[in-house]
This record gives structure tokens, C-alpha cells and sequence, in this order.
């Protein structure tokens, strides 16, 4: 088994990483640190392929896919993982930079990780494009407007991409965790019901994939929360969100 992996440096996509390793699996882990890529890539019990890149940068994914492919074949697995959060204010102009760049990372590099892949699968007739979004993405949560509205986003690229590779083979899959513990929840300053360990997060994952679920909610009861959230009326919805945490402003990555 072949595993590609972005945001692999820590986190969610550093659980993914051991949980395939443990499995066997040569992998791939993108991230922007090679450091942490490096000290990562020396714990796992496999052949691990790193390369630091910003899932922005078009080319530097296409160019890692190439040499992956070329070293050790087209992946089995491609897990969109990459994503950077930070509380935003639209009527806060210095917060501009902050909404591009969450969009640049969170919506277009899963499309730059999917990219240079798909085609080849479809050929192939098999594989999983695998794109992690958030329960941040059911509704707009105030003060976190970039963020969701880049997990809206990609819970609909994902639906459309699922739709297109139907009867190719491909099985899309959309992950959308609650909350994680992990270095970009762990500025939150709020109550963070159903917080998962990141390793048994990964745990779940994989058995999503492995089924080839077209969408997995974890943890289980975040599942409930968010289908509540959908059903909502907007004038409630309101209500009770004015009164929610607010993410800290100021880049998570």
C-alpha cells in the first residue's frame, strides 16, 4: 500500500502517518517542516518519501507526485490533509492576508494535492482521494468565517469530485472531525466537547476509508451535533451561536 500525505508534519496528518505505517504502507508526508517531517519520517518502521512544500504551490505538489510516483509508484491513498485556521473579523481589514490564506491552503491545495492524481487512478481503476474538512463546515460559526467558509467549501468540491469519479473506481471520501486535540485547537480558549486524542481520530479515519464511506463524521457525537446544526432554523441558529466561542485571531497552522 502507497499512502500520499499532506499536512504530515504533525497533527492529524502525523496520527495518519503511524497509523498507515502500522499497517505497512510506504508513504508520502508533505508539509511546510521539513524538520518535523524528518523527525517523523525517523520514528515510522517504513520507507517514508518526505517533501516540504506549501500545498499552495501548484507545482511543488505536481513535482512531489512525480517523484513519488516515479520512486515508488502511484498511491493507493491520497489524504488532503493540509489546513490552517485563525479567527477572522471581515470588518477587520488586517485580516484580509489571514482569509486568502486559508482559503490558498484549505480549499485550493486539496485541489493541488488531488491534482496530479486523479487522471492516473481513473486509468488505473481504483484508489482513494481522501479530503479532510471540518464540522466547522455545516454552518458559519461567528469569528470563524475563513475557516468554515473554507470547510463549506471543500465539503461541496469533494461532493462534486465524488460524483465525478462515480464508476471510475475512485472512491472520494470526506472526513469532518470535530474537535481534535491538536496544535491548531490548542490555542482555543473554549469548552470543546467530544475532544478526540489525534491518534484515535486517525483510528476512525481509517476504518471510514477502508469502508469507502462517502462522508464519516468523528467523533461519532459530533455526527448528531451536526445534523442538529443542519437542521436548525437560521433564527435559532443565531441565537444560540452569537453565544459561542470565538477562535483567536491570528494564523493557526
Amino acid at each position: 500500500m502507497r499512502v500520499f500525505i499532506t499536512g504530515a508534519s504533525s497533527g492529524i496528518g502525523a496520527a495518519l502517518a503511524r497509523a498507515y505505517a502500522a499497517r505497512g504502507a510506504t508513504l508520502a508526508l508533505a508539509a511546510r517542516r521539513e524538520g518535523a517531517l524528518r523527525e517523523l519520517a525517523a520514528t515510522l518502521p517504513v520507507q517514508s518519501f518526505i517533501y516540504p512544500l506549501d500545498v499552495a504551490n501548484a507545482e511543488a505538489l505536481q513535482a512531489a507526485a512525480n517523484d513519488f510516483i516515479s520512486r515508488a509508484g502511484l498511491p493507493d491513498i491520497v489524504i488532503a490533509n493540509a489546513g490552517v485556521s485563525a479567527g477572522t473579523l471581515t470588518e477587520k481589514s488586517g485580516d484580509l492576508k489571514a482569509f486568502e490564506r486559508i482559503f490558498a491552503t484549505n480549499v485550493m491545495g486539496m485541489v493541488n494535492t488531488f491534482a496530479p492524481f486523479a487522471a492516473a487512478m481513473r486509468q488505473r481503476g481504483g484508489g482513494w482521494l481522501v479530503g479532510i474538512a471540518s464540522v466547522a463546515g455545516v454552518r458559519g460559526l461567528p469569528g470563524a468565517g475563513a475557516y468554515s467558509a473554507s470547510k463549506a467549501a471543500a465539503f461541496a468540491y469533494l461532493e462534486s469530485l465524488r460524483v465525478e469519479m462515480r464508476d471510475s473506481g475512485v472512491k472520494v471520501v470526506t472526513i469532518a472531525p470535530g474537535y481534535i486535540a491538536t496544535p491548531m485547537t490548542a490555542a482555543n480558549d473554549y469548552p470543546m466537547p467530544f475532544l478526540l486524542d489525534a491518534d484515535a481520530a486517525a483510528r476512525c479515519m481509517l476504518r471510514a476509508i477502508d469502508r469507502g464511506a462517502r462522508r464519516a463524521v468523528m467523533p461519532w457525537q459530533m455526527g448528531v451535533v451536526a445534523t442538529l446544526m443542519r437542521l436548525l432554523p437560521d433564527a435559532i441558529y443565531d441565537r444560540l451561536a452569537a453565544r459561542a466561542g470565538r477562535k483567536p485571531r491570528g494564523l493557526r497552522l
